[in-house]
């Protein structure tokens, strides 16, 4: 068995990182997880589904997600505005990932 010298290895260069680059943040996982059960969310709704969040935070944690592609925004050209959120399809392919966990979760929680 050949194994690598942890010396010379950099955690910044794996896959893990770029993942966990993409999805580490209080709300990140949150936000996923709601667009996961529930596909198409407006703001507000998402807002009140997760409770603790601040307009100011989910705007922002919003954006990133976007940005990094694994959500997308929808606006239409309405008063009051109406923007929904939904997975990309980047952003589904993380859904494997996130039954894992909350089976985990099921199967280890108190």
């Amino acid at each position: 068995m050949n194994k690598e010298c942890i010396a010379n290895c950099k955690l910044e260069e794996t896959g893990f990182n770029y993942t966990m680059s993409l999805i580490q943040g209080k709300y990140k996982m949150f936000i996923l997880y709601t667009l996961m059960e529930f596909q198409i969310v407006r703001f507000n709704e998402m807002q009140r589904y997760i409770g603790t969040i601040t307009y100011k935070t989910l705007s922002a944690t919003l954006k990133q997600l976007e940005s990094d592609g694994l959500i997308s925004r929808k606006e239409y050209p309405q008063i009051p505005p109406k923007v929904e959120y939904s997975l990309t399809q980047r952003g589904r392919s993380l859904i494997p990932i996130l039954d894992q966990m909350c089976d985990w979760g099921d199967k280890n929680r108190p």
